[in-house]
């Protein structure tokens, strides 16, 4: 049984209202909301505003957090009259489209809802995972302006909060998560999701949103306190396009969004969790999405991918010129095919910039695309976004002509409102043609996945195509991701270099590029990190020289029946073991400190099992792609220490 389902039985719903004041029947009110597990307690206070207190085991992490909306220059908050309350609970288990973390997922929460005079309502939930609210509007117009919404996450102390820090909101949102006090982010210091703060005791709490639709994108700003602040893009009245892919606004609004007058707002999120390692299967995000807008999901197929640009299409030992051709396309077909790689992807290059319905002469789409048809491999294109929308129908419908299995969209850059509303109308149109979706050039299609289950996987993280021109992408930025960018759902991080280095030995080279961190590290990465469109980023050429890690790799799912974080401290080291089917794999990584782990099987059901694994060798330190593969057998019983190399990993299968 999926462990995040845990016992069923019935559920209480801990909601508990008191008045402390007079005047209107219920003005200046308090009241408590507890998690089912009773955890977690919300406090929450109306007087001359709405504010909350969330504490766990009665630790109490923050106090006196605000919300409130403008709306048509109308602040919806601002002393606010209770007309009523409504409770509600969920005990359910639902069932994911497309497998990130678990087979199925245990939904529980209890629920309060203020409705408040003046055409609106607040609403708050409490899971075990963590807290949630949303601000609901029923207001006469049909289409109303909102002009902000103030949402102030303010904690008890001067924490330090992982906090991935932005230069601009023209972003691919791919920053490092760095630790810095909450108190010393100034208040015109802005950050891309989530920011987590350690609230001591080992305590995380990851602010995130959720259920974004026709609005813009959250991004966080520093107050000079304790706190952190929502900030939002303004609605752009005014863009211009330089080369095919800058779209930038030129002129904004004084409003954030246009919108219609009776609906629901995000959520806004945060996960909760008593140990680092629990952000990882943290769930909340996922559960506070709107359900599939897909009745027909039967086609929907998760899977590895060989990718050709981090590699620069650098094949050999063939007989042909390789490069953005047929014949290199179809040898990476044959790979893919005899690899049980289910898909290929042509990134940029296939078609002339700025036409995303002309094919380079060097292609020819109907021959490739007949051939990987013939070999059982979907095939998978990159288009620029401003390009792609200014075809949309047309491009579309040739790509179904062809046989398109998805396509991968890039360079949005931006968070504001038509940009979300992009998101929705690609997954929508790509549905209707049977295509999967990978968004690349932002971060918000991430907490999308469950609406639109064709929304495979997500960038707007600092990956590995980092290291093609600089030492960004190591490892203590790589087991810092697990805890923070993935906590909103899959990252298309793109691992699997061949070419591996310790800091001393790497350099960053475009048309062949190697990966700081050990070889490990790398293969660890297809089980720490959720991206059901999993790339293979290195040449296929490569590949077929490392027929052990070949052998990993070709087995390794990109969707899993369960997840159990066994060990991890954020931006140190991550311990992750998932299960699909009867067989389980397990990954650990390191950062650039050497370390001794123990890995405790007892969450393997009886019998004996067969385990190949792949750790660092003795010179890793030395020589990062050093690795050895060996063959036991392990129980639930079976306890392990196993050595992670400076910038190191240890991956494994086991199988009955």
């Amino acid at each position: 049984m999926n462990r995040m389902m845990g016992r069923t039985g019935k559920l209480s719903l801990a909601v508990f209202v008191f008045a402390t004041g007079g005047g209107h029947a219920m003005a200046d009110s308090n009241y408590s909301l507890h998690s089912p597990d009773n955890r977690i307690a919300i406090e929450i206070h109306v007087a001359k505003q709405v504010t909350y207190d969330i504490s766990l085991n009665g630790k109490l992490l923050m106090k006196n957090s605000t919300l409130a909306i403008n709306v048509e220059g109308k602040t919806l908050g601002e002393n606010p009259q209770v007309k009523g309350t409504k409770k509600d609970s969920a005990d359910k288990i639902l069932e994911p489209v497309v497998r990130q973390k678990f087979e199925k997922i245990r939904e529980r929460y209890n629920e309060l809802r203020l409705e408040m005079d003046g055409g609106y309502a607040v609403v708050f939930r409490a899971y075990p995972e963590g807290v949630a609210y949303r601000l609901e509007i029923s207001l006469s117009g049909e289409n109303v302006k909102v002009y902000n919404e103030e949402a102030v996450f303010r904690f008890t102390a001067d924490d330090t909060v992982y906090y991935p820090e932005e230069e601009s909101m023209f972003s691919h949102n791919e920053r490092k998560y760095l630790p810095r006090a909450l108190s010393n982010i100034p208040e015109k210091t802005f950050a891309t999701l989530p920011a987590v703060v350690d609230a001591g005791d080992g305590v995380k709490v990851a602010v995130a949103e959720s259920g974004v639709e026709d609005y813009p994108g959250l991004w966080l700003r520093g107050t000079g306190e304790s706190a952190l602040a929502a900030t939002f893009e303004h609605y752009p009245l005014q863009e211009t396009l330089t080369g095919d892919r800058d779209f930038k606004v030129t002129e904004a609004a004084d409003y954030i969004a246009v919108t219609k007058g009776t609906r629901v707002f995000p959520w806004r999120v945060l996960g909760i969790a008593e140990h680092d390692k629990d952000l990882i299967a943290n769930p909340i995000v996922w559960l506070l999405e709107k359900p599939s807008q897909l009745t027909d999901t039967s086609w929907i197929k998760p899977g590895k991918v060989a990718w050709d640009w981090w590699n620069a299409n650098n094949v050999y030992g063939v007989d042909f010129k390789a490069g953005i051709n047929t014949q290199t396309y179809k040898y990476y077909i044959d790979f893919a095919a005899k690899n049980h790689l289910d898909y290929i992807i042509l990134d940029e290059g296939w078609y002339k910039l700025g036409n995303a319905l002309e094919v380079v002469p060097e292609i020819n789409m109907e021959e490739l695309t007949a051939y990987a048809k013939q070999k059982n491999v979907g095939v998978i294109l990159w288009v620029v976004w401003k390009t792609l929308d200014d075809q949309l129908i047309a491009a579309l419908d040739q790509y179904a002509k062809w046989g398109i299995a998805g396509i991968k969209v890039d360079f949005m850059q931006r968070n504001d409102q038509k940009l979300l509303n992009y998101y929705y109308k690609v997954a929508g149109e790509c549905a209707k043609r049977h295509m999967l979706v990978d968004f690349h050039g932002a971060q918000r299609g991430a907490s999308l996945t469950r609406t639109w289950p064709n929304l495979i996987s997500n960038e707007g993280v600092r990956g590995m195509e980092w290291s093609k021109w600089g030492a960004e992408t190591e490892p203590k930025h790589n087991v810092t991701l697990p805890f923070t960018r993935m906590f909103l759902g899959p990252m298309d991080y793109t691992p699997g270099a061949m070419l591996n280095a310790q800091k001393d030995m790497f350099a960053p080279i475009f048309k062949r590029p190697m990966a700081l961190g050990t070889r490990c590290q790398q293969l660890a990465m297809y089980v720490v990190f959720e991206s059901p469109l999993q790339m293979l980023s290195d040449s296929p050429s490569n590949y077929e020289r490392e027929p052990e890690s070949l052998e990993f790799l070709r087995a390794v799912p990109s969707t899993w029946d369960d997840t159990i974080p066994l060990d991890g401290k954020i931006s140190e080291y991550a311990v992750v073991a998932r299960r699909t089917g009867k067989d389980w794999y397990v990954g650990a990584m390191s950062d650039w400190t050497a370390r001794d782990l123990e890995i405790d099987f007892s969450f393997l059901p009886a019998g004996t099992f067969t385990m190949d694994a792949y750790r660092d060798g003795v010179n890793a330190d030395r020589m990062a792609s050093d690795y050895k593969k060996t063959t036991t057998t392990v129980t639930k019983a079976t306890k392990l220490k196993v050595h992670l190399a400076p910038g190191g990993g240890w991956a494994a299968r086991i199988h009955p």
